[in-house]
């Protein structure tokens, strides 16, 4: 087949800039083949060269004692005690899934399980963290379904459970949604696998599915803005099959067992291209494919069709060949193909052949290594402007907006289309705080959460990217779990404008800080740039996932909320409403500064909850509307009313950081204040959990009516 013509448009149709081509004739000295510009473009997109962001990710911590691997293979590793780790990542599916919400959250879920079943872990939780436009927007309804749809279809058919997540909605999201997966898993600290090839000779061998022409040039979307050509895109959106990712894991983990294995990669974006590179370039060695031996679905597939495929449930491995036929045995049992397509050569050189014809021939360290690398230009956020006066409002009424809303209502129409059950370890269900599973066959159990408040980001980066982190750590810290590492999922706009570079850098510095702060090192990431339609950004959103550790399930601060109970406030409140959600609700404004994060006061007031958790009945953390809604979401899981004392809408719906909400006993409440004193921990009682109406000050209704509103209003929106 007649291979066409390099001009410059079919260099710009693979995002590749006239100036990266010219490094690309430097570096092979000669006009490349159709397929060679084709991997070109998918080693140098933004999706799988991080080359607007490499430069900042570099700053931020990423080790610690805890730490057995950091970012640069397929997940993080982190130690748990007892010879166990936990091996977790969170990646963004943000284009794709506008483009075709089932198929493109579905493969998601797939992508991400992929990478921590790679690393030799058997996934044990999942998460999502998804940002749509406004509820009333012509497309919102249909992308949340959609997405909803295939991260259940695809997670409970693979049978692992959601724990937890969160569902945003704002205008900034109405032309680029983001869907971002979380997946954790366990694996005995010293069978981890990695990714770099090693030994000449080795053969290297595909698995799972077969290779079809789905998601031809996916990577390369993921890396461009939208604009009105945006369904002519879909063909770059990959099929999932949960049950044959099923098989492939159930294969992949009883292969590691034969010892046949040195390296093993996900086949994820740009999928063989990117895969055999990373193998080779992570071990200094180079590497020959035979396309003719690729597992092909689809007649007459051209070589730079089966090199950009990004078809599903497939990984690359290079094996030992005296285990060939046991490895064999394997995946033929589960019905998998099992293909030799290559080999490890001496060499530093990505040789492509497809029946006896030479289709590639680059130097693989250059794919890689030499991929653009760019310090773009960027200005700092301007500081907020000071908040104009908010008014006072009746407490109930305020509280019933944010109650109304679908960004503050129940999400149980979201969790309850998920399998949170599955494998019978989860320990908390969705809806309150960090998503909790016990470690099988021990009394550990592992915390999960995810955040990020995109409105504190746009306003100030810095703080917003402190506040993310804050956040997670906060959330884990009120099931009990000490926080131990995180993963980031940085969503931004076009970094080619110098204004969203900024957000990105003042959030990376922000991120950096707070992790540093809170011992809870970045071990995985993910960044998605160009989220932009019609040149219309969304809100920056640099998702934080972060897992903790208790060493005992007896340890697990629980939501035991009882008729008596005090409510106290740990932490100082001075009334925040910059930002606020009661702002954006009540007031339809998002004006001032972001609430200031004190990274001491964080980790003090966490580790003084940690330290008295048996005082504790039950804990949440006050961020999104503040100290009204959080006594609300306590009073409602455990249908009990409650009174709080004071009816400022500064203390009632204030935002400051470094806060908890904390039930417990009259007598606990009085040890809790004393022990609060000896810590230089602030502590006020605010009221107490009892009977069946929510009062706040002299302002009251019915917990059921209140009730009946926070647990409708999210399906009313979209369903």
């Amino acid at each position: 087949m007649q291979e066409p013509a390099i001009t410059p448009d079919l260099i710009a149709a693979h995002g590749l800039k006239p100036e990266e081509y010219d490094m690309i004739l430097e570096i092979i000295g000669r006009e490349p083949t159709f397929t060679e510009l084709g991997i070109f473009s998918a080693m140098w997109n933004e999706h799988c060269s991080y080359k607007s962001s490499k430069k900042w990710l570099r700053t931020l911590p990423t080790s610690g004692p805890q730490v057995i691997c950091g970012p640069g293979e397929n997940a993080g590793v982190v130690d748990i005690g007892d010879g166990q780790a936990v091996v977790f990542k969170m990646e963004s599916h943000n284009h794709p899934s506008y483009i075709e919400p089932y198929q493109g959250a579905a493969t998601g879920v797939g992508g991400i399980l992929r990478d921590v079943f790679t690393m030799g872990a058997r996934p044990i939780a999942s998460m999502n963290a998804l940002s749509f436009g406004e509820p009333g927007h012509h497309k919102t309804r249909q992308l949340v379904n959609g997405v909803v749809e295939g991260i259940g279809g695809y997670g409970n058919c693979f049978g692992v459970p959601c724990v937890g997540g969160e569902v945003r909605f704002h205008p900034a999201y109405n032309g680029n949604c983001l869907v971002n997966a979380f997946a954790a898993g366990l694996a005995d600290s010293d069978k981890i696998f990695y990714s770099a090839a090693s030994g000449v000779g080795m053969p290297v061998v595909y698995l799972g599915a077969k290779t079809g022409r789905d998601g031809v040039g996916g990577a390369t979307m993921a890396s461009a803005e939208f604009d009105d050509t945006i369904e002519e895109k879909r063909p770059t959106v990959q099929v999932g099959d949960p049950f044959t990712e099923k098989r492939l894991m159930e294969a992949t983990l009883e292969l590691m067992q034969t010892g046949a294995v040195i390296s093993i990669q996900d086949m994820g974006a740009a999928g063989l291209t990117c895969s055999a590179v990373e193998m080779g370039d992570k071990g200094g060695l180079g590497v020959r494919l035979d396309l003719e031996n690729v597992p092909q679905r689809e007649e007459n597939m051209t070589a730079y069709e089966m090199m950009l495929s990004e078809s599903q449930e497939r990984m690359l491995m290079v094996l030992k060949p005296e285990l060939e036929a046991e490895a064999r045995a394997v995946f033929e049992k589960w019905d998998l193909d099992f293909a030799i397509v290559g080999e490890t050569i001496a060499e530093d050189r990505f040789l492509i052949v497809h029946n006896g014809e030479v289709k590639a021939d680059l130097v693989l360290s250059k794919l890689s290594s030499t991929a653009p690398e760019y310090d773009r230009p960027w200005v700092a956020t301007p500081e907020a402007e000071e908040l104009a006066e908010v008014p006072q409002i009746d407490p109930i009424d305020g509280l019933r907006a944010l109650l109304a809303s679908p960004n503050y209502a129940g999400k149980q129409w979201v969790y309850e289309q998920y399998d949170t059950m599955v494998m019978a370890d989860t320990a908390r269900t969705p809806g309150l705080g960090a998503g909790m599973v016990r470690v099988h066959g021990t009394d550990k159990a592992l915390a999960f959460t995810s955040d990020v408040t995109p409105r504190y980001v746009r306003a100030n980066p810095i703080e917003g990217g402190k506040q993310a982190v804050a956040e997670a750590y906060r959330n884990l810290t009120s099931v009990g779990a000490k926080p131990l590492a995180t993963t980031d999922n940085l969503n931004f706009g076009n970094p080619e404008k110098p204004e969203i570079m900024g957000q990105f850098v003042g959030a990376i510095k922000g991120i950096g800080e707070a992790v540093a702060a809170l011992d809870m090192p970045i071990v995985s990431g993910n960044v998605s740039l160009y989220n932009e339609t019609d040149g219309q950004a969304i809100l920056p959103t640099p998702t934080i996932g972060a897992v903790g550790l208790l060493a005992h399930t007896d340890e697990i601060i629980g939501n035991e909320v009882r008729e008596g109970h005090v409510a106290l406030v740990i932490g100082e409140t001075n009334g925040h409403l910059g930002q606020s959600a009661l702002l954006a609700e009540v007031f339809n404004r998002e004006d001032g500064d972001a609430p200031h994060v004190d990274l001491d006061a964080e980790k003090r007031n966490g580790d003084f909850i940690r330290a008295n958790r048996e005082m504790i009945k039950a804990c949440t953390d006050l961020g999104d509307g503040g100290l009204a809604l959080a006594a609300f979401e306590l009073a409602e899981a455990a249908g009990v009313g409650v009174h709080l004392d004071e009816a400022s809408t500064e203390f009632l719906f204030g935002e400051d950081q470094a806060r908890y909400l904390v039930a417990c006993n009259f007598d606990q409440a009085e040890a809790l204040m004393i022990a609060a004193g000896q810590a230089g921990v602030p502590l006020v009682s605010v009221g107490k959990f009892t009977g069946d109406m929510v009062r706040i000050g002299s302002s009251e209704a019915s917990l059921e009516d209140l009730a009946a509103t926070f647990r409708s209003s999210f399906a009313e929106a979209v369903a």
